[in-house]
């Protein structure tokens, strides 16, 4: 019995030192565990395949290993095809055996003979109808004693209008009585069903990343995280240039990790993105903005394209460490600056998605779900205006050396739009008319704007200096301008992104539904706009759009290019830092308080401040 013992320790001894020569990343990721952590999903037809094939279980192991991944989540049902209990046991207890965490998921999606389909919205189910609500909570209750911790895809909303739905709905708006709907479900087909037949398990809701249209197909950001043992959100921004996910900027995955954060109770636990649109460079980009917003996990969907491979796996492998350096850097000093307000379940009007576009103009923005006090510079998008104390709220902040940002769209549908005007120096009423210019006046010279640029409204001055404006039609609109209250100070970016009717006109339901002409602005009106709206600091970053710039806390800047292109760039500081760069631990010159930044396409830097004294405290505002 020794014998056979010892010979087994040896053997395991043996494949340990093996996997680790095979597969390098794997120990390194093994080591940075409690930094940050890889991890897959498998959709429920590869879960089939992994439990028939002992070729697709080999297969998904060597890829699994190759890129540092520790978990998978193994789905128990998707569009109608429900994985048997015996074959999710046996999945399970493979990757158990070759020491790969395991967790259940599930896809809340309809399919042939599961469940009745909503009659309008994405292929999402009705969820009044009580034969979606039967087939669900029989599944939960077969898998849920399989598994310790469970997750929910993002599918747990629903556009349906049928009439059992209506009738259901009763005086509430859609909106309410979806988010009603939806947290019920949570609580009486998942979450208590799951607990019932196994007390341990951990339930676990994935948002997905359409931040500003969650409330109207009924994600609760409030409620949901409250019901659930822990949150994962939805970073998948994949290529910003194409229709097929829509023209969704990078940025985006970083300001809705950061905003549901702030709402998760401490419960987030990590970022998931996928490979849908992914060509070169985009899937990597996904990883480097959820890793700057905090995510200690990664979920890569899904197993197949794992397997499949893809170009940006070379660069996850090389980058590993960089990116688990960043996610214990970001930890202590999570990035900070601007602070845009956006309270939970608020309609953005005609400034859907904004903040995506203003962070890929260099601005270092944060979004809160909470109303920032005592920060230096806060942003107010028409989502804003949701709260019926945001006059009350604003009116205390105007002390000297504080500045507001306010788009049109926020004054127009505040509680008090000529008093939010007057504070702005603006004439009222201010009346939301989109306009669209072509060109951006550089000097005497008038820059074609790819796109052209779009505006809120026909803006009047009354006492405010105005930065920028651009012709319409046969008279000029200011598009930035900037007032001085009691020493505090107002600003008011005259931009507009898209309303409801722009997703109706080519019939998106959730994503960015066109691209913009902001994103081509002459760099001379980014470093203006960047300039006002990151103002009062000791550093100044001259850069073109497409430009991101993170500032992380008073340590450092993570400054990502993604222009197709090769962009120079330049930062400009108070005094002579010293600094190197984070990912190659080379030194950064820094001559006449200044330096050049050469980025190549698709390119970043991480800027360290190596002074003895740069502190790990939070810098906002």
């Amino acid at each position: 019995m020794f014998r056979s013992f010892l010979l087994c320790f040896v053997m395991t001894l043996t494949g340990v030192a093996a996997a680790a020569e095979s597969y390098p990343l794997l120990e390194v990721a093994r080591q940075r565990a409690g930094d940050l952590r890889f991890s897959v999903y498998a959709t429920a037809d590869s879960v089939i395949r992994l439990a028939d094939r002992k070729s697709a279980r080999d297969d998904a192991l060597d890829a699994m290993r190759r890129l540092g991944i520790s978990t998978i989540y193994i789905e128990v049902y998707r569009g109608g095809l429900v994985v048997p209990p015996e074959k999710l046991i046996s999945v399970r207890d493979f990757f158990r055996d070759n020491d790969v965490s395991v967790a259940g998921g599930i896809a809340t999606v309809p399919g042939k003979g599961f469940g009745v389909a909503s009659n309008e919205g994405l292929h999402w189910f009705n969820f009044e109808a009580p034969e979606t609500r039967r087939a669900l909570e029989q599944v939960v209750r077969q898998s849920a004693p399989l598994f310790d911790t469970f997750i929910v895809d993002d599918f747990l909303c629903t556009g349906d209008t049928s009439e059992i739905s209506n009738a259901a709905r009763g005086d509430r708006t859609w909106s309410q009585y979806r988010r009603d709907l939806m947290v019920q479900v949570a609580k009486d087909v998942l979450i208590g069903p799951a607990k019932e037949v196994n007390p341990s398990i951990q339930m676990v809701i994935k948002f997905p990343q359409w931040y500003d249209l969650f409330h109207v197909y009924g994600y609760d950001v409030e409620r949901e995280p409250e019901l659930f043992d822990g949150v994962r959100v939805g970073t998948e921004t994949r290529g910003a240039t194409t229709q097929r996910y829509g023209f969704v900027q990078p940025y985006e995955g970083f300001i809705n990790y950061r905003w549901i954060a702030r709402k998760s109770y401490g419960k987030i636990g990590g970022a998931w993105f996928d490979y849908g649109d992914c060509v070169e460079h985009d899937f990597i980009d996904q990883a480097w903005q959820s890793v700057v917003a905090g995510a200690p996990e990664l979920i890569f969907f899904s197993l197949g394209d794992v397997v499949k491979g893809h170009p940006d796996h070379a660069r996850l492998q090389h980058e590993f460490t960089a990116l688990a350096d960043l996610a214990a850097a970001v930890r202590v000093n999570p990035v900070g600056g601007t602070l845009g307000y956006k309270p939970p379940n608020s309609d953005a009007g005609d400034d859907l998605y904004l903040m995506d576009f203003i962070g890929m103009l260099g601005v270092s923005l944060e979004p809160s779900p909470i109303f920032p006090a005592d920060v230096g510079t806060i942003f107010l998008p028409t989502q804003a205006a949701a709260n019926p104390q945001i006059m009350e709220l604003i009116a205390p902040e105007l002390v000297p050396g504080r500045h507001i940002i306010m788009t049109p769209g926020f004054i127009a549908r505040s509680p008090d739009p000529a008093a939010m005007a007057k504070l702005a120096g603006l004439a009222a009423p201010v009346v939301l008319q989109p306009l669209k210019a072509t060109t951006a006046p550089v000097g005497v010279n008038q820059v074609a704007v790819e796109n052209g640029l779009d505006l809120a409204a026909d803006l009047k001055v009354a006492g405010a200096e105005v930065l920028l404006e651009a012709a319409v039609g046969d008279h000029n609109v200011p598009f930035l301008t900037s007032f001085s209250v009691n020493g505090a100070r107002v600003s008011v970016l005259n931009t507009r992104t898209f309303s409801q009717a722009d997703f109706d006109a080519v019939g998106e339901v959730l994503l960015s539904p066109r691209p913009l002409g902001l994103l081509n602005l002459p760099q001379e009106w980014a470093d203006v706009i960047r300039a006002e709206l990151m103002g009062g600091r000791d550093w100044q970053l001259r850069a073109p759009t497409r430009v991101t710039c993170q500032q992380l806390g008073r340590t450092g800047w993570l400054i990502q290019n993604y222009n197709e292109h090769a962009v120079e760039a330049t930062m400009h500081f108070a005094n002579s830092p010293q600094l190197n760069n984070a990912i190659t631990g080379e030194p950064i010159a820094v001559e006449n308080q200044g330096i050049k930044i050469d980025l190549p396409a698709r390119g970043r830097l991480w800027i360290k401040r190596t002074e003895a004294n740069n502190g790990s405290s939070r810098e906002v505002g």
